[in-house]
C-alpha cells in the first residue's frame, strides 16, 4: 500500500483540480488545509513547500527513485501525477502534446482571467471601500467569455478538451468554468460547454474531489479578514 500523498488544499478551482486528479486516479492522500482567509499560506513551514504562497501543493513521500517530493502549482502537480500513474495524459505523443496544451491554455488564460473576473465583480465592489470598476468589469468579463468562446467551438468537435479522451485539462478546467455564473456569463450561446460542464460534473471522481472541505469554503465578499488577507496583503 503506498503512502498516501500530503494534499495542501483549500476548496477553490485551484485547489478542486488537485482533489479531483488524485480521486480520478485512485491514489490515497491525506488533506493539509490551508486557510487562505487566515492567512495560512505565509506560514514559514508552508512556504519551504510553496515559496510563492499559494496553495495547492504536494509532497508526495514515494516520489522519484522511491526519495520524498514538494510540488507546488497546480499544472506542475497534475503533470507530474499524470506521469506517475500512467493516466489521463495521452497515449501517444500527439495525445500528450495536445492535453499539455489544453493544459498550458487553461493555467495561462482560462483560470487567470476568471480568477479576475470574480474579483472585479464580485468582490471589489465588496470591499471597504468598495472597488467597483467598470472598465476592469468589462475587461475580464468579455475576455472570460471569449476563452468560453474558444472551449465551445473545441468541444463542438471534440468530447472532452484535449480529444475523445478525459484528461489532466478537463480537471483542471472545469472547477473554474462550473462557476461561470459568479463570472456574469451565458450557456445559452454555448451549447457544447455546457454538455461538457454537466457530463464531467457527473463523474464520481468529480464529485467527490468538489466535496473535500466544501463546508470550509467562505465567501470573501462578506469576510472582512480574508479580504484584508487575500487582496490587501
Amino acid at each position: 500500500m503506498p503512502k498516501p500523498i500530503e494534499l495542501y488544499y483549500w476548496p477553490t478551482p485551484n485547489g478542486w483540480k488537485i482533489s479531483i486528479a488524485l480521486e480520478e486516479m485512485a491514489l490515497p492522500y491525506d488533506v493539509k488545509l490551508v486557510d487562505i482567509g487566515a492567512g495560512d499560506q505565509f506560514d514559514p513551514d508552508f512556504l519551504k513547500i510553496a515559496p510563492n504562497n499559494r496553495m495547492p501543493a504536494i509532497v508526495d513521500p514515494d516520489g522519484p527513485d522511491g526519495a520524498p517530493i514538494s510540488i507546488f502549482e497546480s499544472g506542475a502537480i497534475l503533470q507530474y501525477l499524470a506521469r506517475k500513474t500512467g493516466l489521463f495524459c495521452g497515449k501517444t505523443e500527439r495525445e500528450r502534446v495536445a492535453v499539455d496544451q489544453w493544459l498550458m491554455w487553461q493555467m495561462g488564460g482560462m483560470g487567470p482571467m476568471a480568477g479576475q473576473a470574480h474579483h472585479f465583480l464580485k468582490y471589489a465592489p465588496a470591499m471597504d471601500p468598495p472597488h467597483d470598476l467598470p472598465y476592469a468589469k468589462d475587461r475580464y468579463r468579455a475576455e472570460t467569455a471569449r476563452l468560453y468562446g474558444v472551449m465551445d467551438r473545441q468541444l463542438a468537435d471534440n468530447q472532452y478538451l484535449a480529444g475523445d479522451s478525459y484528461s489532466i485539462a478537463d480537471m483542471a478546467a472545469w472547477g473554474w468554468a462550473s462557476l461561470w455564473e459568479g463570472q456574469e456569463q451565458s450557456l445559452d450561446d454555448k451549447p457544447n460547454l455546457a454538455r461538457w460542464l454537466d457530463e464531467v460534473g457527473a463523474r464520481p471522481a468529480v464529485q467527490r474531489g468538489r466535496a473535500v472541505a466544501s463546508d470550509q469554503r467562505s465567501d470573501p465578499q462578506s469576510d472582512r479578514k480574508a479580504q484584508e488577507v487575500l487582496f490587501k496583503r
